[in-house]
């Protein structure tokens, strides 16, 4: 899809620029953990997971955050635009059987660099009306 680049001189802090859901199901980590390579069974096995002192499947963290992102990706139109991402993972992403996992992502302007033609965008991402990821920024290159 290619749309015109976010100027800086359009965006002020505090605006959001993006929110999406994503379903996360155990399709969703099969298919993840075939493309990392991280076939720890706490991703697959409800049995295993509990039997090392969790509630059920989680999610990857990794897929969290690449989920989290794409609001930003989409928004620049370039994943060649981000600079710099960073996230601090709080609580995990239980991934039910039957209805999977509803992860919920706002990405919103949290500062403005117009010497250096950058902004960092804030992602706030929510599951079961829990936040999962904090500190969640994206630093990324603008016109």
């Amino acid at each position: 899809m290619n749309h015109p680049l976010p100027k800086i001189i359009d965006l002020t802090v505090g605006d959001v620029i993006g929110t999406q859901e994503v379903l996360l199901t155990r399709d969703s980590l099969v298919r993840y953990a075939g493309a990392s390579g991280d076939f720890n069974p706490i991703h697959y096995r409800d049995d295993f997971a509990q039997s090392v002192g969790l509630p059920g499947v989680l999610a990857h963290g990794m897929l969290t955050m690449g989920v989290a992102v794409q609001v930003v990706v989409d928004w620049v139109g370039d994943p060649g635009r981000v600079l710099d991402y960073q996230v601090r993972f709080t609580k995990p992403v239980l991934v039910d059987a039957a209805d999977g996992a509803v992860v919920t992502i706002t990405a919103k302007i949290g500062e403005i660099d117009a010497e250096s033609h950058s902004a960092r965008v804030d992602l706030a991402a929510v599951f079961s009306e829990t936040t999962v990821l904090a500190k969640s920024q994206v630093r990324v290159r603008l016109s």
